[in-house]
């Protein structure tokens, strides 16, 4: 293993296990999910700055607020990778009083909120929300069944692209297709589908790049899911590096994290989980460090889409989780 993904992973280890000590009563998936943020940073989070982070969110927002819920965990791990957490939670309050204008407030425009307040101005933030409203509505247009409020995270998402409304759906429904060949969960591939159109290339070109990663695992010996973690392989197409290459990475990462506690014996994280999680250190070693500004969105909003994407998945299954643990009581 390379010292720069070795690095990662060490990174990761030690971040989960601050995150899980920060907030012990969390789903066992929501940990991983929240320790790569720090990873795609270069950074290791203490405990000290995560509870900073948390009193500041728990000061701004009120008991019942969707930044309470589910998305508490990853909100206060991307405030805590801020430098200026203060004023990024201020921000980050105002675009969502901006956001429920145009869209029904919950947990994902909670994310969405956060993710802008990093992205775009103030003064610029409205043209994008509403831009994003559009997108949304076309969204929903082709797929009324599909499209939920998590799919309003990555309409907002699309707002930043260069590509026009048209070509976005085009590439977006063109990609879902040529996915649905080859996978059967509708939702993952819509998803799926949705970075990919962030992503440079014609729909081909890319569907066929994701897929020979997708096979490259499965020839070596290794599982990948072919539900939720979809997205995360999807965002890998954008990265300067060969299928094979990225292939070889994410199996030496995946022989990493099935050594470490929580990935081994019969109570461990699934193989396919873990093989998403290894996709995830690989694709931190390709981010740019520091902020995403404007002129860096069209670059780099297929990765930023992706870790949402597994987020948004780690809140829908813990919301059934719940569910279902009411409807039995």
């Amino acid at each position: 293993m390379r010292e720069s993904l070795q690095r990662v992973c060490n990174q990761f280890v030690e971040n989960r296990d601050a995150v899980k000590k920060t907030f012990k009563l969390e789903s066992s998936y929501i940990y991983p999910v929240c320790a790569n943020i720090f990873c795609s940073k270069g950074m290791v989070i203490s405990r000290e700055r995560l509870e900073e982070a948390r009193s500041i969110l728990r000061g701004k927002t009120g008991l019942f607020s969707n930044f309470r819920g589910t998305v508490q965990a990853p909100v206060v791990c991307m405030l805590a990778a801020d430098s200026d957490m203060e004023s990024r939670m201020e921000r980050t309050m105002t675009y969502y009083s901006l956001l429920k204008e145009k869209f029904w407030g919950s947990e994902y425009l909670a994310l969405v909120a956060f993710l802008m307040s990093d992205l775009v101005t103030e003064a610029r933030a409205a043209e994008k929300i509403a831009r994003g409203r559009t997108i949304y509505e076309r969204m929903k247009k082709e797929h009324p069944l599909l499209t939920s409020s998590e799919d309003s995270l990555f309409a907002v998402l699309m707002a930043f692209s260069d590509q026009s409304d048209d070509k976005l759906i085009e590439d977006m429904e063109t990609c879902y297709r040529l996915l649905k060949r080859r996978f059967s969960d509708s939702n993952a591939v819509q998803s799926a589908s949705h970075v990919l159109a962030l992503t440079d290339g014609t729909a081909e070109e890319k569907v066929a790049r994701m897929l020979a990663m997708y096979d490259g695992i499965v020839a070596a010996g290794g599982k990948y899911s072919k539900h939720y973690a979809l997205s995360t392989l999807a965002a890998m197409v954008c990265l300067d590096a060969a299928p094979e290459t990225l292939v070889e990475e994410m199996l030496e990462a995946d022989r990493f994290l099935a050594e470490q506690t929580g990935y081994r014996g019969v109570l461990g994280m699934d193989r396919r989980t873990r093989m998403m999680h290894a996709a995830m250190l690989v694709s931190d070693l390709y981010l740019p460090r520091g902020q995403v500004d404007t002129a860096a969105v069209t670059g780099t909003i297929s990765m930023i889409a992706a870790q949402q994407a597994a987020m948004c998945a780690v809140i829908a299954g813990s919301a059934a989780a719940s569910t279902s643990a009411s409807s039995s009581n």
